[in-house]
């Protein structure tokens, strides 16, 4: 294991072991708000496994993150009402619905060789369709007003309070660890080569499209997850899940913990939402403009998050000192 490896496995493991100790410091209301940040979270490092590794900004992530909490809320609710396997069913169903849009919509977007900005462009109109969908077709979605009364995950029994959290801080460990074993080898390779020259890689016979697509379809079930369980956690959806503010949030989340690390999205995210946390209170409305102008200074005087900054300081001062 090379050296980088291990610092990665270090920071992942001081960091999951915060998190895992967090509720014996905790009320059970502060515990709930970390339990859905890790869900956030989660969202973040899908998002990072396709942007962070081949270096195409998907403007429209929110939709898929929708996508599974829409899919669990309407399956639960409308198609298995009252059936205790329901949300176990209804899980299954919302990742794969988010999967299937995802392979969809990116066999058309990558194999149609739509790249960089056009890329962007084209996901942001995704989720703008797919929130006028969700708004439009009120009698499955609920309008604007959303569903109400998703019920809790079974699994055997009802999942819910400080297992649920245990049961999100596991999922989020075994996909960043799942991620990141799975991306060590031949295939992280060949994304990073992507994303440095994409015609470059086709030259020497790789299907680099395919490679996408197949990285854009596990993003995009792997934030379906983390909407579905959203849904079945808080107990309800509403069109802001599937809303372009989320799908620049999330962008900012990985941006500040540095795209390409996966934990970074992770750390990235509970930073970004205690400084929401701390705006909010002072002025509910005032998020909005906060984040804009964050994610402004973030682009100008971050570019590669904060961790990346933090250490070329660290770096900067120790040659001071030496």
């Amino acid at each position: 294991m090379t050296r980088p490896d291990r610092l990665w496995l270090r920071i992942a493991l001081v960091l999951f072991a915060g998190l895992a100790v967090y509720p014996a410091f905790a009320s059970a209301s502060s515990v709930s708000g970390l339990r859905d940040v890790l869900l956030f979270a989660l969202f973040a490092v899908a998002l990072d496994l396709f942007w962070g590794r081949t270096g195409i900004l998907s403007f429209g992530h929110a939709t898929f993150f929708g996508l599974g909490a829409y899919g669990m809320a309407v399956f639960t609710i409308h198609l298995a009402p009252g059936a205790p396997w329901a949300t176990l069913a209804g899980l299954g169903f919302a990742v794969g619905l988010a999967g299937m849009v995802a392979l969809i919509v990116g066999y058309f977007i990558i194999f149609g060789a739509v790249r960089g900005a056009y890329f962007t462009i084209v996901t942001l109109a995704l989720t703008l369709v797919a929130q006028q969908i969700a708004v439009g077709w009120s009698p499955v979605t609920g309008g604007d007003a959303g569903l109400i009364g998703v019920p809790p995950l079974w699994l055997g029994a009802t999942i819910t309070g400080l297992p649920f959290f245990y049961l999100v801080l596991g999922v989020l460990a075994a996909v960043i660890l799942g991620l990141w074993a799975g991306l060590r080898g031949r295939r992280g390779l060949i994304l990073r080569a992507i994303e440095d020259d994409e015609r470059k890689v086709q030259t020497l016979g790789y299907n680099t499209s395919l490679y996408l697509l197949a990285t854009f379809t596990v993003s995009g079930l792997i934030a379906g997850l983390a909407g579905a369980l959203y849904a079945t956690g808080t107990g309800f959806v509403a069109p802001d899940m599937i809303a372009l503010l989320l799908s620049t949030e999330v962008i900012m989340w990985v941006a500040v913990g540095g795209r390409g690390s996966l934990i970074g999205a992770v750390a990235g995210t509970i930073v970004v939402w205690q400084l929401q946390q701390r705006v909010s209170s002072l002025n509910a409305s005032a998020w909005p403009l906060f984040i804009g102008g964050f994610f402004m200074a973030m682009v100008f005087l971050f570019p590669d998050g904060l961790p990346a900054a933090a250490r070329r300081l660290w770096l900067k001062v120790r040659g001071d000192k030496a």
